[in-house]
């Protein structure tokens, strides 16, 4: 038992000690009723889907009672009382030992969750002054309007405060989104492509290639090609961007809502590490976060998300097909178009990027008013 620890963390933990598994409860980006359970393997890494709906399969059926401990068979639990250290440890390692945030004041939003102490105490331990938001968990208000769902709170912050920047965390910590010191949000995308940017410049960036999603920004691909690198992109989900990186042997790769691998450091996102990354950065190019995160120019971009009754092959809706090809045919390839169903609601989503916010708004609800007359 380690009490409250992000979820990296625990990851970290079970491979470091060599442990069987890691188990993580949490609701992790979500409400506090959410919660689930995350599973990691001995290695590190998360389960692949296969095995997750297996033991989901075994957990719900009455095949484990026979095999069910008793009495003394159960076990004893144990509390590492030093888990907290051991994964701050770990967290530092991600920013360069010669530097420091000294005169840097930052303001950390931790959700009312699990990174609610390590995260501001190595924030301070490595110089930096830091207003610390969203620390006082009481069970319930864990990513109840702050964090990285939300995090035009801490812009606030940052603004008001006059700080150097600003982090995001979400519930279980494995995201990350951060703030410039104009208190404009800096989300995945744009912290991919600042890392990538300094990973080729450092030579560091393996394969030259950086993992995103297709949910990821257009931009992005421009700003890693305009450094002299690739995105090889991959269905929504980290386990995927993990698995592909894996597969491809890369060094970096996350998604938009601020999952960020750097592969070369940490087996899952981790929010704190990307932020301490990030910061390093800023600190050996002598760089505010705005500058770094100009690397990148977003595509305006729109998602709209359309209630569904039912979930047919969306390549089998002729109508909504012929709206999607004439939308990329006015985009003339400069923009791009993605029709998918959500993985865990009853609602399909119509994201459209191009060059002008009028014309992709138009776009987007041409293709979501056929898709809903189509499955109406």
């Amino acid at each position: 038992l380690v009490g409250p620890l992000p979820t990296p963390g625990i990851a970290f933990l079970t491979s470091g000690m060599r442990a069987d598994a890691g188990l993580v409860i949490s609701a992790s980006h979500n409400p506090f009723e959410d919660n689930g359970i995350k599973i990691f393997a001995r290695d590190g890494y998360k389960l692949p889907d296969a095995e997750e709906a297996a033991l989901e399969a075994l957990i719900g059926s009455d095949e484990l009672e026979a095999h069910r401990p008793t009495g003394t068979a159960i076990g004893r639990a144990h509390r590492i009382d030093d888990a907290t250290g051991r994964y701050a440890v770990f967290a530092k390692g991600a920013f360069p030992k010669d530097l420091s945030l000294e005169g840097l004041r930052v303001v950390v939003d931790c959700a009312h969750g699990a990174a609610y102490r390590v995260a501001p105490e190595v924030l301070r331990e490595l110089g930096a002054e830091v207003i610390a938001l969203g620390v006082a968990p009481d069970g319930t208000n864990i990513n109840a309007d702050c964090g990285a769902l939300h995090p035009g709170l801490a812009g606030e912050v940052v603004r008001a405060r006059k700080a150097s920047g600003g982090i995001t965390l979400d519930g279980d910590a494995d995201r990350c989104i951060m703030v410039d010191e104009h208190g404009q949000v800096v989300d995945g995308d744009q912290v991919l492509a600042l890392l990538a940017r300094h990973m080729l410049g450092q030579g560091t960036l393996a394969k030259q290639t950086l993992v995103a999603t297709v949910m990821s920004n257009l931009g992005l691909d421009k700003a890693v090609r305009a450094a002299g690198g690739r995105v090889e992109r991959v269905g929504v989900g980290d386990r995927y961007v993990v698995e592909r990186m894996r597969e491809g042997g890369y060094s970096l790769g996350g998604e938009q809502s601020g999952h960020v691998i750097l592969h070369d450091f940490a087996t899952t996102g981790d929010g704190l590490v990307t932020a301490l990354a990030v910061l390093g950065i800023a600190r050996r190019e002598g760089a505010t976060l705005s500058e770094l995160a100009a690397c990148m120019e977003r595509f305006p971009q729109v998602l709209l998300n359309v209630p569904v009754a039912r979930k047919p092959p969306l390549e089998t809706l002729s109508a909504t097909q012929r709206a999607i090809a004439e939308v990329e045919a006015s985009l003339d390839g400069d923009g791009r178009v993605l029709v998918r169903y959500s993985g865990t609601q009853n609602l399909a989503r119509v994201m459209v990027e191009g060059p002008t916010q009028a014309l992709i708004d138009d776009a987007a609800g041409r293709i979501a008013a056929v898709l809903e007359e189509e499955l109406g």
